[in-house]
């Protein structure tokens, strides 16, 4: 993400762009890990763009709110960081109010929404809201570095089982166990006719690393 004049927060333009962006990756199955970067020095993300809200109709904002909803669906941001919509007469609209208490329980989402409070880095890690905290090198790149090194471990994995994990862990976090372990059996139903599954265990068998198609 590249909008240094507004420390990339997130506007209508800026919003449309992702989101086609996402949809163009989405088809491209060459694509095992995305990756969100900013291209703008100390900052990730300013959130939504208040200065451009601000001049939008009543009708307008529940487009956009709609738009930025989708785009968060797709993606997962978090340093300090913070919702702190309620200390600019807001409140979260683009699924904090249905996350955060999912991620953090929901009294300790209710104090950081009601207060409007920011958190590090250590802080949020503490809390279990990201799953990394690390400290910042020379470049100013360290979160980035830490990411690719990440995704270098998801790489050699088996690209169905782990998109269909994805799908499982996502949707089955929306509804009751039952309703949940119905979702990972349909997912994993899917994967039984894979090349990939067969490759896995013949590799386990022979005592070397598998080589995964995503097929």
């Amino acid at each position: 993400m590249n909008r240094p004049s507004a420390c990339n927060a997130l506007g209508n333009v800026f919003v449309s762009e992702l989101l086609e962006t996402l949809a163009q990756l989405r088809e491209d199955r060459q694509v095992r890990v995305l990756l969100f970067r900013s291209g703008v020095k100390g900052v990730f993300c300013a959130g939504a763009d208040l200065k451009e809200r601000e001049q939008m109709s009543e009708a307008e904002v529940g487009v956009f709110v709609q738009r930025l909803r989708g785009l968060m669906n797709d993606i997962a941001s978090s340093a300090v960081m913070g919702l702190i919509e309620t200390t600019r007469g807001l409140l979260p609209g683009a699924g904090g109010t249905q996350r955060l208490p999912r991620c953090l329980g929901v009294a300790l989402a209710k104090e950081l929404i009601f207060t409007g409070r920011r958190l590090s880095g250590t802080e949020a890690h503490v809390l279990g809201l990201v799953n990394h905290a690390v400290a910042q090198n020379e470049e100013g790149d360290a979160a980035y570095q830490r990411a690719r090194a990440l995704a270098q471990e998801i790489l050699p994995q088996a690209p169905i089982a782990v998109r269909l994990g994805k799908v499982a862990i996502d949707r089955g976090m929306e509804v009751d166990i039952a309703s949940g372990m119905a979702i990972e059996g349909m997912c994993y139903a899917q994967n039984i006719p894979t090349r990939d599954r067969l490759e896995g265990m013949a590799a386990f068998r022979e005592k070397r690393t598998p080589k995964f198609v995503g097929k």
